[in-house]
């Protein structure tokens, strides 16, 4: 499904700029620090993580993280819309990141990836790129 005011990718991958940031754009192979909430699209667009909590630590990402943060600057908010194949691999929230940090987040999250069939796995978040740290 193609969302109206959306840029969508090779991949199906679907975003839109909320805030475009400054400066330079993170390059492959450099860290980036986010901050990101989610919801489920197909599940009453229940959130599974809001922004502004603390969530720390580091993790890998799923391939639509590493797809959307191409083209975005420091400061940048993206909201994303992710279909299941480049979302979590197996519908396994635990095999990448993000994961939500509540249980309640991890519970609704799993609930839609673990339902085959009955409910649409596809995901939306809001990204914002805080900082890039440089390849050292």
């Amino acid at each position: 499904m193609s969302y109206p005011d959306y840029t969508e990718t090779e991949s199906g991958l679907q975003y839109k700029d909320l805030r475009v940031g400054e400066g330079p754009s993170p390059k492959k192979g450099e860290t980036v620090v986010i901050d990101w909430d989610g919801y489920t699209i197909g599940y009453y667009g229940r959130i599974f993580e809001a922004r502004n909590k603390t969530k720390g630590g580091s993790f890998e990402v799923i391939p639509a993280f590493e797809e959307a943060m191409t083209g975005m600057r420091p400061g940048g908010v993206r909201r994303i819309i992710v279909p299941p194949d480049i979302g979590y691999p197996d519908n396994d929230l635990n095999k990448l990141g993000p994961k939500p940090t509540t249980f309640s987040g991890q519970r609704a999250l799993d609930f839609v990836l673990r339902n085959q069939g009955l409910i649409d796995k596809t995901l939306l978040f809001d990204i914002e790129l805080i900082r890039i740290i440089p390849s050292q």
